[in-house]
């Protein structure tokens, strides 16, 4: 099937997989609804279906793919209600819906964020259909990129970088950890449950570390070209924060310079594992060519 046939229908299952996941826990109406709002707002779901992709492409009908993909989509999701909060980015917009905060108050939109992340470890703990090595591997790279080595690290170096004026390699190191990591995770778990070997593991993990630059800097793009309805959050919120971003570092034109750069080196270290790999390629694209 082409991406987009591919994308609608597994945006569909990861849907159903959270909501049944999340169904099935005996714990407060009120939290299980503050985790579904968020969930069931929508979203891209490139991190999910970047995982699905790749276990796609390698020729693998695994069992256990669609859990790792939902508690993968768990952990982002997480990450924005949190990011979203009076005391980080303090935004009242997200997917065009008002933040989780806002709708449930500061506690609990804490405390789903956490339920979330906590839940997801646990689904990849149970997973019936991975070796033992495997859900180590799995759980022991997914503690490193959400943690204090990959998300939660570059989301304080952002909270410190406001109000400074950052170099393009302190900038480039934010943006590596805080959503080049679980992205590059997300190609990376889907290696291991293809059974990719060290070298393609190699490349796909060159791949994420290129498409998370991409990703980032388009997102800065956007943030000054798009607006707020194209975007479903707060439009110029960048600007607003004093953060340093591609355009304010480099100017608009070069950010776009730069952009093409890191997707034509993702697409170089695609091409080094002599795939076909449509849905990968047309998953660069999209992200690069993204208007929200």
């Amino acid at each position: 099937m082409n991406l987009t046939q591919f994308r609608k229908q597994y945006e569909t299952l990861i849907q159903n997989e959270m909501t049944s996941l999340i169904d099935s826990l005996a714990i407060p109406v009120s939290l299980k609804e503050a985790m579904q709002y968020s969930l069931q707002a929508g979203g891209k779901r490139i991190r999910p279906i970047l995982l699905l992709a790749v276990v796609e492409e390698f020729g693998i009908e695994h069992p256990d793919a669609l859990k790792v993909a939902a508690a993968i989509e768990m952990i982002h999701t997480y990450s924005l209600i949190h990011d979203d909060l009076p005391s980080m980015d303090d935004d009242d917009l997200r997917r065009g819906m008002p933040t989780n905060h806002v709708v449930f108050g500061e506690a609990l939109a804490i405390l789903a964020g956490d339920a979330l992340l906590t839940y997801s470890f646990g689904i990849v703990s149970r997973l019936e259909h991975v070796s033992s090595d495997d859900k180590i591997r799995l759980i022991d790279l997914m503690s490193v990129s959400s943690g204090a080595e990959g998300m939660v690290g570059g989301q304080v170096l952002d909270i410190e970088g406001e109000e400074k004026q950052l170099s393009l390699e302190e900038l480039e190191k934010v943006h590596r950890l805080k959503t080049g990591a679980l992205l590059t995770y997300s190609i990376l778990a889907g290696g291991i449950l293809a059974q990719a070997s060290a070298e393609e593991m190699m490349a796909l993990s060159r791949f994420g570390e290129h498409l998370g630059l991409a990703f980032q800097i388009q997102d800065d793009i956007l943030d000054v070209t798009g607006t707020s309805e194209e975007l479903g959050k707060t439009a110029g919120k960048d600007e607003s924060s004093e953060k340093s971003t591609y355009p304010s570092i480099l100017t608009l034109p070069k950010a776009k310079e730069k952009l093409d750069f890191h997707a034509s080196e993702a697409l170089k270290a695609l091409e080094s594992l002599n795939r076909e790999l449509p849905l990968l390629r047309g998953l660069t694209d999209l992200i690069v060519q993204r208007k929200n």
